[in-house]
């Protein structure tokens, strides 16, 4: 889940990204997890993930719901994001109160998960922690593009193709929700947050216009 923790971008914009996971443990509880997986979607599902997906297929923006259920394995890894801290809060009653015996990760502004975890009732086992980035950053993109490709934690996303999604709704020929979109389908977890993404370009595509 560490893959999820380097996303940058002002704290008010990342206080409405929140990342979920079920994970198994290897020789503990990895087998028969289609259920378990089945129960984690439908508790994320009835709050509103914006996104989510299993790596062995895709995420939801690209392929349907339905595919992505029915190819679960044992060896499918369960993850989606939320954008509101209600959300979160709601998901971890239904995954505690369903008792699956699975793993469960928040990832976010602390100042937005630890709280949701106490209104849930939801004890943290533990905490890992971004240091940001060290080392030569000279080739690193502009911060508006790494607030977006690192949304994508195994960096699918390439920076120049974010610019060229921006420069379409900058002029008129994608919305931003459709750019947003696009960039998803390259994040198969399921964790790229493409209704943040949306307002980054939008707001980006107006200030290039201004």
């Amino acid at each position: 889940m560490t893959h999820s923790l380097h996303r940058s971008g002002p704290i008010e914009s990342q206080k409405n990204d929140f990342c979920w996971f079920m994970y198994q443990t290897k020789g503990k509880n990895d087998v028969n997890i289609k259920p378990k997986a089945l129960e984690f979607i439908a508790a994320a599902e009835a709050v509103g993930s914006e996104n989510w997906g299993d790596v062995k297929t895709g995420p939801k923006t690209q392929y349907p719901i339905e595919t992505i259920k029915d190819r679960i394995t044992d060896k499918s890894r369960i993850r989606g994001v939320f954008t509101k801290r209600d959300q979160v809060v709601d998901f971890l009653k239904q995954i505690k109160a369903k008792d699956l015996g699975m793993s469960v990760v928040i990832t976010g502004v602390l100042s937005e998960v630890l709280p949701a975890c106490k209104e849930s009732g939801v004890t943290p086992h533990s905490i890992n922690y971004s240091l940001g980035v060290w080392g030569k950053k000279d080739n690193l993109p502009d911060d508006t593009t790494l607030s977006i490709t690192t949304m994508c934690g195994h960096h699918m996303i390439p920076p120049k193709y974010v610019q060229h999604m921006i420069d379409q709704v900058r002029k008129g020929r994608l919305t931003e929700e459709q750019a947003a979109t696009k960039l998803a389908n390259f994040c198969y977890c399921g964790i790229f947050n493409q209704v943040r993404c949306a307002n980054i370009i939008e707001e980006t595509a107006k200030k290039d216009n201004e």
